[in-house]
């Protein structure tokens, strides 16, 4: 009797232990492009894994990398790639950066669904966000002033398109500055003439997409390079990834998890 009661005892304790000291957390920072992506993985994930707690952050790709380099995360997500200074910050402060890219992606250009222009290349762009071109006429659109959105400087997406766009060039003051790609798309979709980006998988019915030096957004011209905004999406961590989070790694990474991210609305590597 006495055994059987430590017995009852010892299991009541292993109990208590795994449904209150045992869980294994994971913490993910960083874009709002890549958040959809990994808050699908997550789920699935912990749904196989119950003692494993994922918490999925936004903010931008600068602030998960800052996250990271800050020791409060243990991911950071990222729709551009890391910056020299940011490399040498981390090796500064005994951190060295894995890179690990998990996606494909086109950063499609977005107008209110009312709108007739269906067509824009690199050079309109760059000049409606410098601010030398001011309205849709000389687009070929009616006498209306664009309402110019872009992503907030945190963003990946906001430093893809400035290397890829503006080449480098100041941005007009105009230019209203959000935080997410869902506000960006929220309000193209409620302003008649606005004009805005984000990533494939923020494209709604509420939107249209125009096509870039006339090449539709597309798995195969992502992948080709035809479509000149393409990108890869990216986990960074500190070193070579171990224990639960190198396995989580390798479920994003696998045909599964590769799945997930097509259903998500972005691009699998293969």
């Amino acid at each position: 009797m006495r055994f059987l009661k430590f017995l009852m005892f010892s299991l009541m304790v292993l109990s208590s232990i795994s449904l209150y000291g045992k869980e294994t957390k994971i913490v993910m920072t960083g874009s709002t492009t890549v958040l959809p992506i990994a808050q699908r993985i997550a789920e699935v994930y912990m749904s196989m894994y119950p003692d494993v707690v994922i918490s999925v952050r936004g903010g931008g790709s600068g602030v998960g990398i800052t996250a990271l380099l800050e020791g409060r995360t243990d991911i950071a997500t990222s729709s551009r790639k890391i910056k020299d200074e940011e490399i040498k910050t981390g090796r500064e402060k005994g951190i060295f950066i894995k890179e690990i890219e998990i996606a494909k992606d086109g950063i499609v250009i977005i107008v209110n669904k009312n709108n007739p222009v269906s067509n824009i290349t690199i050079d309109e762009l760059k000049k409606i966000y410098t601010g030398e071109i001011t309205n849709w006429n000389k687009l070929g659109g009616p006498n209306q002033p664009i309402v110019v959105i872009s992503r907030d400087l945190s963003s990946g997406t906001f430093e893809v398109f400035k290397e890829i766009v503006l080449k480098n060039a100041k941005m007009s003051e105009n230019c209203l500055m959000l935080a997410s790609n869902n506000a960006v798309s929220s309000t193209v979709s409620t302003t008649p003439w606005a004009i805005g980006y984000v990533g494939l998988g923020y494209i709604t019915e509420d939107v249209k997409p125009l096509t870039l030096n006339n090449v539709i957004p597309s798995e195969k011209t992502v992948r080709d390079g035809t479509y000149k905004l393409s990108r890869s999406l990216y986990f960074y961590l500190n070193g070579e990834p171990k224990g639960e989070i190198k396995k989580f790694i390798e479920f994003t990474l696998s045909e599964t998890g590769q799945k997930l991210v097509k259903e998500s609305g972005f691009i699998p590597l293969k």
